[in-house]
């Protein structure tokens, strides 16, 4: 079966190509043969896959026609909604409904099959890359300037989770401009080439699509992994650089057209094989930041020139889960969702130089910066606590903790905004968010967009003066606020709008806005 697909192309489902089930001879094979009946009240998990789902989605479970079907990629699809998905088939795909083929318990049976490891580690090299790689037009041949009439430093890109499909949204109007299907369950935080006019997506299972958002066309994919965590785009234009799960490695491709030109195993200086915990570029430094998930390691790859990607090596004091750097790229501050605290690490020096008191599992990624009182300072939500850190970025002292009406996933704000926008994404209170006065610190305001429904993430127009907030569910939307005077200004249907990002926030790495 299938789930997804490959290509943006073609339609692709989850989890079989229609095999028939047991014929009339077994069934009768079953009435004389009471061991037989025994052996059908547990199924076969393994054979059912081999018989629904091989065709598509490969002897391994790497994926085919479909998306793998691994732990490591399945790891944001609840075992539910995987039954529902293998019972209802999935809207808008290939993916067929197996409710007339398979009873409750084969289709247990399978979805717990499906969330087991491979019993034999699943690889990913270099032939594989190169043999996945399309290029489906030459961005050459293509028109330089835009072909629509939108600003096009004021585009939106709006990842639709609910359904697989990327929304592009004028940050004027508010109106999406075009709409296409992508790969399965791809990351929510797309990433730009330096002039705005590409995207670059990651999804879980490794797929990297990049996208001309001058002539909406799709110019090139590539499988870069099994398992990806997040990409990079260099800020000369040139390359990207993915970090996988798994094969843990960094793979970096030629930003053109997403072809191979180096992969680069993540091992540490004592040989210890690690996951990459995120990737992201430092472009006063001319150079990609990696954190390493099972070594004490921070990587750092120039990339100006003609580079060798030889990572530079640092130590940290504790694993590294994710990071945020200081305005001016020297310090990253980081952490480890299984310690306590979080540390500074000196890029210029090359060493830790702090412990910051940061409790529960911070998101520093979505952490943001501000100056309060001519002092820069930066602010994290908390995904297993209901408060906000915010901390001095001058001696690293914990200036307050703010408590929230539960954990939180993102922040964000503006530079033109009194405001500090901040979710409850996690916990019963979900469907609120938070305005956070960036002067006093206190909690100015708390709206609830769409009662019932989760409230997530929030994005400013390049201006600063509107916010569009998702509203992370089925049945959701899209809402845009006045930034200052919180009317709501518009909704826009849409199924579990996930991250969406303004160009030009992101290409000039605006205050307030993530990497």
């Amino acid at each position: 079966m299938r789930l997804i697909r490959p290509l943006l192309g073609r339609s692709v489902s989850l989890l079989g190509c229609g095999f028939p089930l047991l014929g009339l001879g077994l069934a009768l094979a079953l009435l004389v043969a009471p061991h037989a009946i025994q052996a059908a009240e547990t199924p076969d998990a393994e054979a059912l896959y081999r018989t629904h789902c091989q065709g598509c989605h490969g002897v391994d479970r790497l994926g085919g026609a479909g998306p793998a079907l691994l732990p490591e990629s399945l790891g944001r699809l609840k075992p539910d909604e995987a039954r529902a998905v293998i019972r209802d088939g999935r809207p808008a795909s290939q993916m067929a409904a197996f409710s007339d083929r398979l009873g409750a318990a084969e289709i247990d049976a399978l979805t717990d099959y499906l969330y087991q490891p491979a019993a034999v580690p699943p690889r990913w090299g270099e032939a594989d890359i190169r043999a996945s790689h399309r290029l489906l037009v030459d961005p050459a041949t293509l028109p330089d300037t835009p072909q629509h009439d939108a600003d096009p430093m004021n585009l939106f890109v709006v990842v639709e989770a609910g359904n697989h499909h990327v929304n592009i949204l004028d940050g004027d109007r508010f109106e999406v401009l075009t709409r296409f299907p992508s790969q399965f369950a791809l990351h929510g935080g797309p990433k730009f080439s330096p002039d705005g006019r590409f995207v670059y997506f990651a999804s879980r299972d490794g797929w990297i699509s990049l996208y001309d958002l001058h002539n909406f066309r799709l110019i090139a994919e590539t499988r870069a992994g099994i398992n990806t965590r997040n990409l990079a785009v260099s800020n000369d234009g040139r390359w990207v650089l993915v970090g996988n799960y798994l094969p843990g490695n960094l793979a970096v491709l030629d930003a053109r057209d997403l072809s191979l030109h180096k992969l680069i195993p993540t091992k540490g200086q004592d040989g210890t094989a690690s996951r990459v915990s995120a990737v992201y570029t430092a472009p006063p430094r001319g150079s990609f930041v990696v954190a390493l998930k099972d070594v004490r390691e921070v990587w750092e790859l120039p990339y100006g020139g003609t580079p060798d990607f030889e990572p530079r090596r640092i130590a940290a004091r504790d694993l590294l889960d994710d990071f945020s750097f200081t305005p001016d790229y020297r310090y990253l501050l980081a952490t480890s969702r299984q310690a306590k605290g979080g540390q500074v690490i000196d890029l210029d020096a090359g060493e830790p130089v702090a412990q910051v008191p940061l409790p529960g599992m911070p998101h520093l990624g979505s952490g943001i910066y501000w100056k309060r009182d001519g002092r820069w300072i930066f602010a994290t939500p908390n995904i297993a606590k209901g408060l906000i850190s915010v901390l001095d970025l001058k001696d690293w002292h914990l200036i307050k903790e703010i408590p929230t009406e539960g954990p939180g996933f993102f922040m964000r704000s503006h530079a033109n905004s009194p405001y500090a926008w901040t979710d409850v994404f996690f916990g019963p209170n979900n469907d609120r968010v938070h305005l956070i006065d960036k002067q006093t610190l206190a909690i100015a305001h708390t709206l609830r967009p769409m009662p019932g429904k989760n409230a997530a993430h929030v994005e400013f127009t390049k201006d600063g003066r509107y916010v569009v907030l998702s509203v992370w569910d089925t049945d959701g939307a899209l809402i845009v606020y006045d930034a200052r005077t919180l009317e709501e200004i518009k909704r826009i249907p849409m199924n579990k709008p996930s991250g969406k990002y303004n160009v030009g926030n992101k290409i000039e790495f605006a205050e307030g806005t993530s990497h």
